[in-house]
C-alpha cells in the first residue's frame, strides 16, 4: 500500500532526529561535580557514576560521606566518557557507586580497582530484560541489553539503599548505624511515593505509555502500564521506518494523546511522531541526571512524573 507523503516526511524527519541525537549524546567532563554539601570531616569519599546513585548514596550516607558525581547536570549518561582526572578521581575515592553496563567507560575503570572499595547496584536487585526487538526479530531473540532503569521503581530504589547502607557500614564500622538508619528513612519516603504512583495510576482511561526510548520499562511492570517505544533501551537507537509506522498506527488505534519524551534528548522524534498521530509532546523524566538549572530532586521528578502520567491516561 502507498503511503502518504505526510507519514513519508515524518518517517524521514524521524530518522534524521535520531541520527542527530546519536551526535550529541556523549560527553566529558574535567573532573567529578563535587557533592554540594561537602562535609571537611566526612569518613567516606565516595563517587557516584550518575544522579540517581548519587542522590541515594548521599541520602544514606548523610554527614558521614561525601558524594561527587561522574556525570554533570545536562550531561545524557549513557555514554559518558571519562577524563583522566575522573579516573584518577575514582580511583582515589573510598566506594565508587556504579550500575555494571550501564556506561561502559565506568566499566572499564572500576574493572582495575580494588573491588572492597567498589559497589555495582546491579547486584542489590535483578535487572529485567525490556528489549525492545528489532524489526523482523523474534520477540524472545536472546541478548544482553537488561534494562538498567531500576531507579524508577521506587521499591527498586528502596533495595539498593539497603545494600549501599550495608556497603558503607563495611567501609566505616563506626557509622554503620548510621547508614541503617537513612537507609531505612529512605525506604520510608519510598514506600510512600510507591502509594502515590499505585494509587494514582489505578482509574485510568488508557495504560498505553508511548515514548521516545524503552527507559520506562520497570515502571510501566511496577504500576500495570504497557510500554510502547520508539526506540530501546538507549536514546542513540536509530528506529527503523517499519517501527516508526507501527507506533503511529498503535497509537491511533489506542486512543493515545500524549508522545513523551525526556529532559535530555532531542525531542523531535517524539514531536514530529505526535503531530503525525494527533497527540501531544509532552516530557517524561527518567531521572538519568538533572537537568543544568535543575533545583529538584529525585522525589520532585518523581511526582512531576505522576503529574504527567495521570494527564496523559486519563487517571481519575
Amino acid at each position: 500500500m502507498r503511503q502518504s507523503p505526510l507519514k513519508v516526511a515524518a518517517v524521514s524527519l524521524l530518522a534524521g532526529s535520531v541520527l542527530a541525537l546519536a551526535a550529541c549524546g556523549k560527553g566529558a567532563g574535567g573532573g567529578t561535580t563535587p557533592d554540594p554539601n561537602a562535609n571537611p570531616d566526612a569518613s567516606v569519599e565516595a563517587v557516584a557514576a550518575f544522579y540517581p546513585l548519587q542522590f541515594v548514596t548521599k541520602r544514606v550516607g548523610g554527614a558521614h560521606v561525601n558524594v561527587a558525581g561522574l556525570t554533570a547536570p545536562g550531561v545524557e549518561p549513557h555514554d559518558l566518557e571519562l577524563s583522566p582526572r575522573q579516573v584518577a578521581d575514582m580511583t582515589g575515592a573510598g566506594l565508587v557507586v556504579y550500575l555494571g553496563g550501564f556506561q561502559p567507560a565506568v566499566d572499564d575503570a572500576v574493572a582495575g580497582m580494588d573491588k572492597a572499595k567498589t559497589f555495582d547496584v546491579a547486584t542489590a536487585t535483578p535487572l529485567v530484560d525490556h528489549h525492545l526487538p528489532a524489526e523482523g526479530e523474534d520477540a524472545d531473540h536472546d541478548h544482553d541489553a537488561l534494562d538498567p532503569h531500576v531507579w524508577l521503581d521506587p521499591t527498586r530504589l528502596a533495595a539498593i539503599a539497603d545494600q549501599v547502607a550495608a556497603k558503607l557500614g563495611e567501609l566505616d564500622p563506626a557509622h554503620a548505624a548510621d547508614y541503617t538508619t537513612g537507609a531505612a528513612q529512605l525506604r520510608t519516603e519510598l514506600t510512600a511515593l510507591d502509594t502515590e504512583f499505585a494509587t494514582g495510576l489505578q482509574t485510568c482511561q488508557r495504560k498505553e505509555l508511548v515514548t521516545s526510548h524503552a527507559a520506562f520499562g520497570y515502571l510501566a511492570d511496577r504500576y500495570g502500564l504497557n510500554q510502547i517505544a520508539i526506540t530501546g533501551i538507549t536514546p542513540e537507537g536509530e528506529p527503523s521506518p517499519g517501527r516508526i509506522a507501527e507506533v503511529a498506527k498503535y497509537a491511533k488505534e489506542h486512543g493515545v494523546t500524549t508522545i513523551f519524551f525526556e529532559t535530555l534528548v532531542n525531542p523531535a522524534v517524539a514531536e514530529t511522531l505526535a503531530k503525525e498521530v494527533g497527540a501531544q509532546a509532552k516530557v517524561l523524566d527518567p531521572i538519568e541526571g538533572l537537568a543544568k538549572d535543575s533545583t529538584g530532586d529525585y522525589f520532585s521528578v518523581m511526582r512531576g512524573n505522576l503529574t504527567a502520567l495521570k494527564e496523559a491516561l486519563g487517571c481519575g
